[in-house]
Protein backbone atom coordinates (compact mmCIF):
# COMPACT_ATOMS: atom_id res chain seq x y z
CA UNK A 1 0.00 0.00 0.00
CA UNK A 2 1.48 3.36 -1.04
CA UNK A 3 1.11 6.81 0.44
CA UNK A 4 -2.36 8.33 0.15
CA UNK A 5 -3.24 11.72 -1.29
CA UNK A 6 -3.27 14.78 0.97
CA UNK A 7 -7.06 14.90 0.70
CA UNK A 8 -7.38 11.27 1.84
CA UNK A 9 -5.09 11.97 4.79
CA UNK A 10 -7.10 15.09 5.65
CA UNK A 11 -10.24 12.97 6.00
CA UNK A 12 -8.42 10.50 8.26
CA UNK A 13 -6.85 13.32 10.31
CA UNK A 14 -10.19 15.06 10.85
CA UNK A 15 -11.67 11.78 12.03
CA UNK A 16 -8.76 10.97 14.35
CA UNK A 17 -8.37 14.48 15.78
CA UNK A 18 -11.97 15.65 15.80
CA UNK A 19 -11.54 18.53 13.35
CA UNK A 20 -9.37 19.70 10.49
CA UNK A 21 -7.29 22.82 10.99
CA UNK A 22 -4.12 24.46 9.71
CA UNK A 23 -2.04 22.52 12.25
CA UNK A 24 -3.42 19.26 10.92
CA UNK A 25 -2.63 20.19 7.31
CA UNK A 26 0.85 21.30 8.37
CA UNK A 27 1.44 18.01 10.22
CA UNK A 28 0.25 15.94 7.28
CA UNK A 29 2.50 17.81 4.86
CA UNK A 30 5.43 17.57 7.31
CA UNK A 31 5.05 13.82 7.71
CA UNK A 32 4.61 13.26 3.99
CA UNK A 33 7.76 15.28 3.32
CA UNK A 34 9.75 13.47 6.01
CA UNK A 35 8.86 9.94 4.93
CA UNK A 36 9.37 10.85 1.27
CA UNK A 37 12.86 12.19 2.05
CA UNK A 38 13.60 8.86 3.75
CA UNK A 39 12.22 6.95 0.76
CA UNK A 40 9.54 5.17 2.79
CA UNK A 41 6.59 4.29 0.58
CA UNK A 42 4.35 2.67 3.20
CA UNK A 43 5.27 4.08 6.63
CA UNK A 44 2.12 2.88 8.38
CA UNK A 45 2.25 -0.56 6.73
CA UNK A 46 5.18 -2.45 5.23
CA UNK A 47 7.75 0.10 6.48
CA UNK A 48 6.23 0.53 9.95
CA UNK A 49 9.03 -1.21 11.84
CA UNK A 50 11.63 1.01 10.18
CA UNK A 51 10.25 4.34 11.39
CA UNK A 52 10.57 6.13 14.71
CA UNK A 53 9.37 9.73 14.88
CA UNK A 54 10.32 12.40 17.41
CA UNK A 55 7.81 15.25 17.66
CA UNK A 56 8.70 18.54 19.32
CA UNK A 57 5.26 19.93 20.15
CA UNK A 58 2.01 18.60 21.59
CA UNK A 59 -0.42 20.31 19.26
CA UNK A 60 -2.75 19.41 16.37
CA UNK A 61 0.25 18.85 14.10
CA UNK A 62 1.36 15.84 16.14
CA UNK A 63 -1.94 14.00 15.72
CA UNK A 64 -1.67 14.49 11.95
CA UNK A 65 1.86 13.13 11.90
CA UNK A 66 0.62 9.91 13.49
CA UNK A 67 -2.00 9.51 10.74
CA UNK A 68 0.65 9.46 8.00
CA UNK A 69 3.42 7.61 9.83
CA UNK A 70 1.44 5.15 11.92
CA UNK A 71 3.85 6.00 14.76
CA UNK A 72 2.13 5.91 18.15
CA UNK A 73 3.31 6.27 21.74
CA UNK A 74 1.80 2.89 22.60
CA UNK A 75 3.77 1.25 19.80
CA UNK A 76 6.96 2.91 21.07
CA UNK A 77 7.46 4.45 17.62
CA UNK A 78 6.46 8.01 18.57
CA UNK A 79 8.68 10.00 20.91
CA UNK A 80 7.66 13.35 22.40
CA UNK A 81 10.25 15.99 23.26
CA UNK A 82 8.52 19.21 24.34
CA UNK A 83 10.63 21.91 22.70
CA UNK A 84 7.60 23.94 21.60
CA UNK A 85 8.74 23.75 17.97
CA UNK A 86 6.63 22.89 14.94
CA UNK A 87 9.14 20.22 14.01
CA UNK A 88 9.60 16.47 13.85
CA UNK A 89 12.51 14.13 13.23
CA UNK A 90 11.80 11.07 11.12
CA UNK A 91 14.24 8.20 11.73
CA UNK A 92 14.74 5.22 9.46
CA UNK A 93 16.19 2.80 12.00
CA UNK A 94 17.06 0.18 9.41
CA UNK A 95 19.18 2.55 7.32
CA UNK A 96 20.46 4.54 10.35
CA UNK A 97 19.49 7.93 8.98
CA UNK A 98 17.17 10.69 10.07
CA UNK A 99 15.81 13.99 8.84
CA UNK A 100 14.45 16.82 10.97
CA UNK A 101 11.69 18.80 9.30
CA UNK A 102 10.68 22.14 10.81
CA UNK A 103 7.95 24.52 9.70
CA UNK A 104 9.29 27.85 8.52
CA UNK A 105 7.94 30.74 10.56
CA UNK A 106 7.76 32.70 7.30
CA UNK A 107 5.04 30.33 6.05
CA UNK A 108 2.43 32.15 8.16
CA UNK A 109 3.20 35.48 6.50
CA UNK A 110 3.26 33.84 3.09
CA UNK A 111 -0.18 32.36 3.82
CA UNK A 112 -1.46 35.89 4.61
CA UNK A 113 -0.02 37.16 1.32
CA UNK A 114 -1.42 34.25 -0.70
CA UNK A 115 -4.92 34.47 0.76
CA UNK A 116 -5.26 38.06 1.98
CA UNK A 117 -8.95 38.03 0.94
CA UNK A 118 -9.71 35.38 3.59
CA UNK A 119 -10.14 37.02 7.00
CA UNK A 120 -9.86 33.82 9.06
CA UNK A 121 -6.18 33.07 9.77
CA UNK A 122 -6.81 29.32 10.13
CA UNK A 123 -8.50 29.13 6.72
CA UNK A 124 -5.72 31.24 5.15
CA UNK A 125 -3.13 28.84 6.46
CA UNK A 126 -5.09 25.71 5.54
CA UNK A 127 -5.38 26.83 1.91
CA UNK A 128 -1.77 27.97 1.69
CA UNK A 129 -0.28 24.94 3.45
CA UNK A 130 -1.98 22.69 0.91
CA UNK A 131 -0.31 24.54 -1.96
CA UNK A 132 3.10 25.78 -0.81
CA UNK A 133 6.13 23.92 -2.14
CA UNK A 134 7.92 21.90 0.54
CA UNK A 135 10.94 24.22 0.39
CA UNK A 136 8.80 27.27 1.25
CA UNK A 137 6.89 25.51 3.99
CA UNK A 138 9.72 23.58 5.66
CA UNK A 139 13.40 23.53 6.35
CA UNK A 140 15.04 20.14 6.45
CA UNK A 141 18.22 18.98 8.12
CA UNK A 142 19.79 15.52 7.95
CA UNK A 143 20.70 14.61 11.52
CA UNK A 144 22.13 11.77 13.56
CA UNK A 145 19.85 10.39 16.26
CA UNK A 146 21.09 7.93 18.84
CA UNK A 147 18.30 5.46 19.46
CA UNK A 148 19.05 2.86 22.09
CA UNK A 149 17.43 -0.56 22.25
CA UNK A 150 15.18 0.68 25.06
CA UNK A 151 13.64 3.22 22.62
CA UNK A 152 12.86 0.75 19.85
CA UNK A 153 9.41 -0.60 19.10
CA UNK A 154 8.94 -4.01 20.69
CA UNK A 155 11.42 -3.45 23.55
CA UNK A 156 10.23 -5.21 26.70
CA UNK A 157 11.31 -3.18 29.68
CA UNK A 158 10.90 -4.53 33.18
CA UNK A 159 7.98 -2.99 35.03
CA UNK A 160 8.78 -1.04 38.14
CA UNK A 161 6.66 -1.50 41.26
CA UNK A 162 6.13 1.65 43.29
CA UNK A 163 7.68 1.27 46.75
CA UNK A 164 5.00 3.53 48.25
CA UNK A 165 1.72 2.28 46.76
CA UNK A 166 2.68 -1.13 45.41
Amino acid sequence: MALKSLHEYELLAAQAHGHLCAGQVLGLRMALYGVTLLGLEDPAGADRKRLVTFVEIDRCMTDAITVVTGCRLGKRALKFRDFGKAAATFCDIREHRAVRVAARESSKELAREMYHEIADKNLQQMHAYREMPDAELFQKQWVTVGIGPEDLPGFKAPRVVCAQCG
